[in-house]
C-alpha cells in the first residue's frame, strides 16, 4: 500500500489522517500494512505541519507589514 503525496487541503489530510488511524485501530491489521499505514500517517502529518507553517509566516508577514495586529490580540487595522 505505497501512499501518494499529492497536495491536499488541510481538511482532506485531516481526513487521511482519520482514515489512517481508522486502519491502525483494526484488530486483523497484518504488521506490513500497520507499517504502511503508519508511513502514510507521518507523510500527511509532515504536510499538515507545512501547512499549517505556511499559514503561521503568512500572519507573522501581514503583522510586519502593519496591516494587522498581533495574531490572537483581537484588533485589526486596516
Amino acid at each position: 500500500m505505497a501512499e501518494e503525496i499529492r497536495e491536499r487541503s488541510l481538511e482532506e489530510n485531516f481526513h487521511r489522517l482519520e482514515e489512517l488511524i481508522g486502519e491502525l485501530d483494526r484488530d486483523d491489521i497484518l504488521l506490513e500494512e500497520a507499517f504502511a499505514a503508519y508511513s502514510a500517517g507521518m507523510a500527511v502529518l509532515k504536510q499538515c505541519n507545512a501547512q499549517i507553517d505556511k499559514v503561521e509566516k503568512q500572519v507573522l508577514k501581514l503583522t510586519e507589514e502593519g496591516e494587522l495586529e498581533e495574531f490572537g490580540n483581537g484588533s485589526i487595522s486596516i
